[in-house]
């Protein structure tokens, strides 16, 4: 602790070296989005201070956002200085420690930061803290692949990325399910982020049109919520099947839709054009407002195969929207709604889950399959994988991202469901 005074004594000093010589190993290397979270942990740290406690906040953000050892082993923020100052490779992973925990040990005055740094050193970070490290560390994961949205962070904490040594370099396109597109797109920015040189494209498009692309060569990976055994049209035996996950799928209803729970004929009289009113299971005198996927989507076809059993639904009764997102808003938009999409976009949309046959759709019921509703997350290729392709698979599986991409956006692992589907 009695380092403090020197390291105030010293804060232009290391503000020009661990903020400068930091981002430029950064950028130096090619690594813009990391040099990009520095500058944006240093604004943090800065903005903290203004609390008389910004050398702990800061220095617990950037342990938070990229595991600092001199947190990490509960030393000072003068030892984090001294690695800074002392070795290239804590210039690159604390330089925005250094720089933002002296910032705010200078707005503080030196008794607050003495205590701080204290804090900082013995104990776990403060809720302030923790807030501002959701902050830096959601800076940390922008600037990747285009059009990707942040990985969520809900329970299972954020991934790290793949190892140095499973990274490849190429340009790869990953198209079809919807249901399952939040997941690659998460699981591609965690791989690129790690990997320079790797670039993975994820579009929609549906699960029927995932496999035909895949089949003809348009796509590397065919992303399907289906067997390729399934789909009209597709030699399944020239395709290899990495499966990722499995995905539960819901009925969903309108919050206004005072139905809990449907027996499975009840649902097959709902779609076929049995019931066109929910006082005809139980509900109140309301017309009931389908809305379906096309004929194309691997979430409907799952849905037709184990809650109808097979059967058709009505022609011309129901609202056909494209992808999982446009049910979701649809459902929501629209009194009396309710259709069918994967469970991890039902919550997003404040939507009501309806029980299947008085079974609710959890781990444990779709485990045992006493919750029929569910299916693999498939992602297809032609022939077996290689390169990148192969590489970014094989990150899929890991427990970087099974253990937190995954239940964090509403899938499960697929080494936690003990029943067998089969096409």
């Amino acid at each position: 602790m009695t380092n403090i005074r020197t390291i105030l004594d010293r804060r232009t000093l290391l503000k020009g070296l661990a903020a400068s010589a930091g981002v430029a190993i950064l950028s130096a290397c090619g690594d813009e989005a990391q040099a990009t979270a520095t500058r944006a942990a240093a604004t943090v740290g800065s903005s903290a201070a203004t609390t008389g406690a910004g050398a702990a906040t800061t220095a617990a953000t950037v342990a938070a956002t990229r595991p600092a050892s001199a947190v990490t082993t509960g030393t000072t923020v003068a030892s984090a200085v001294t690695a800074a100052t002392t070795a290239p490779s804590a210039v690159t992973t604390g330089a925005a420690s250094a720089v933002t925990g002296t910032t705010a040990a200078t707005a503080a005055s030196t008794t607050a930061a003495t205590t701080a740094a204290t804090a900082a050193a013995t104990t776990a970070p403060t809720a302030a803290a923790t807030a501002a490290a959701t902050t830096a560390a959601t800076a940390a994961t922008t600037g990747t692949v285009t059009g990707m949205t942040a990985p969520a962070v809900i329970a299972g904490g954020m991934p790290m990325g793949p190892t140095a040594a499973m990274c490849a370099m190429g340009s790869i396109t990953s198209v079809g399910s919807t249901a399952l597109q939040p997941f690659i797109e998460q699981a591609a920015r965690a791989y690129s982020m790690r990997c320079m040189g790797a670039q993975i494209n994820v579009q929609g498009g549906g699960s029927g049109t995932g496999l035909t692309q895949v089949f003809m060569g348009g796509a590397t990976i065919g992303a399907s919520d289906i067997f390729a055994e399934e789909r009209d049209g597709i030699d399944a035996r020239q395709l290899v099947d990495t499966v990722a996950v499995a995905q539960g799928f819901g009925i969903a209803a309108n919050p206004n839709v005072p139905i809990t729970t449907l027996t499975q004929d009840q649902v097959i009289g709902i779609w076929t054009g049995k019931f066109t009113n929910y006082k005809e299971v139980g509900g109140p005198d309301q017309a009931i407002v389908l809305i379906n996927r096309p004929t194309s989507s691997g979430t409907r076809a799952t849905f037709q195969k184990y809650a109808l059993k097979g059967m058709r639904e009505a022609q011309g009764r129901a609202l056909t929207e494209d992808s999982t997102g446009a049910v979701a808003q649809a459902i929501k938009d629209t009194p009396g709604a309710i259709g069918y999409l994967v469970l991890a976009a039902i919550p997003m949309q404040g939507l009501k889950v309806v029980n299947f046959n008085g079974k609710a759709p959890t781990i444990e019921n779709i485990s045992d399959d006493s919750y029929p509703i569910w299916s693999y997350g498939h992602l297809y290729t032609k022939g077996m994988p290689t390169g990148l392709t192969k590489s970014f698979l094989d990150y899929l599986l890991t427990d970087d991202v099974q253990n937190t991409i995954v239940p964090n956006l509403g899938y499960f692992p697929i080494s936690k469901i003990r029943a067998k589907k089969t096409p």
